[in-house]
């Protein structure tokens, strides 16, 4: 494990009350750095600030919503003032949404943009300032396999972590001089809660229940968060600037470089087909 990446330095986690925020903290606590825990789960972040000072960490936590512009400017205010700047700044927090283009509430489309795809952006934007003025400053961006990959009922989450890939690969050309790395990292299937805190509507094209939708993500969710986490970790200290996690990602992202025009197509054909397996199976009693 190194820590001299991490050591005293100040790290700013979003959406860090549980999944891959949560091992992220615990893991760059263990680094040595010093923490600033940002979600709208209040019971949550104080577990895993708890967490955190049992095993000797230093870290503070604020709830904030991180689709709300003027949260996040008060959540960097918060750090400036607390721990007189940030030295990283995980853009971690997401959420998701299954609905058929058809069927979508535009509520619903504007809920997770301003989450998935504008928390990123004021994320960035509002710790700039302070990046810009530290060492070996980072902005990881949390994006998605399926960025690349496009699947059926999963149009708008597949637009919000395009837009972050997009977004990042420009901001990381426009902070090189400025000696900011920007990181965006591209998770497969990670066991978190996203799913069963998704919101869903109809997803009868592709599940039979939105509960079977649900079944269907965590059965293909291979990687823990801890292990999504401990890849993270790394590539802050190796400054990769593109990362891929998990045997799905690595896969999917090799099928979308050498057939972009039909990656989505046959992945939407597998899962399909491994749903019509299913539903065709014997049911075994026990």
């Amino acid at each position: 494990m190194n820590t001299r990446t991490f050591h005293q330095k100040v790290i700013v986690i979003t959406g860090a009350a549980s999944g891959i925020g949560e091992a992220l903290a615990l893991g760059a606590a263990r680094r040595g750095a010093r923490l600033m825990l940002a979600d709208i789960n209040r019971e949550g972040l104080e577990c895993v600030a708890s967490q955190v000072r049992a095993q000797g960490g230093t870290c503070a936590i604020w709830v904030t919503d991180t689709g709300s512009e003027a949260a996040i400017y008060q959540l960097a205010e918060q750090v400036q003032a607390s721990f007189g700047g940030a030295d990283m700044v995980i853009n971690n927090a997401g959420v998701g949404l299954m609905a058929p283009v058809a069927k979508l509430q535009t509520a619903d489309a504007h809920w997770l943009m301003n989450i998935n795809f504008w928390g990123v952006v004021h994320g960035c934007r509002a710790f700039i300032p302070q990046l810009q003025h530290r060492p070996d400053a980072v902005l990881v961006n949390i994006s998605s396999i399926f960025a690349m990959i496009s699947i059926p009922t999963q149009s708008i989450y597949n637009a919000s972590k395009a837009a972050v890939r997009g977004f990042s690969d420009a901001l990381r050309e426009e902070l090189r001089s400025v000696g900011v790395d920007v990181l965006c990292v591209h998770p497969g299937g990670i066991r978190t809660n996203i799913a069963n805190a998704a919101r869903i509507t109809d997803v009868s094209m592709v599940a039979d229940s939105d509960q079977e939708m649900r079944d269907n993500f965590s059965r293909l969710a291979r990687t823990s968060p801890e292990q999504a986490a401990e890849v993270i970790l790394n590539a802050i200290h190796t400054r990769r600037s593109r990362v891929l996690i998990g045997g799905d990602a690595k896969f999917m992202d090799l099928m979308f470089r050498m057939f972009p025009a039909h990656a989505s197509r046959w992945f939407t054909r597998l899962g399909q087909k491994m749903r019509q397996r299913r539903s065709t199976s014997p049911t075994t009693l026990t």
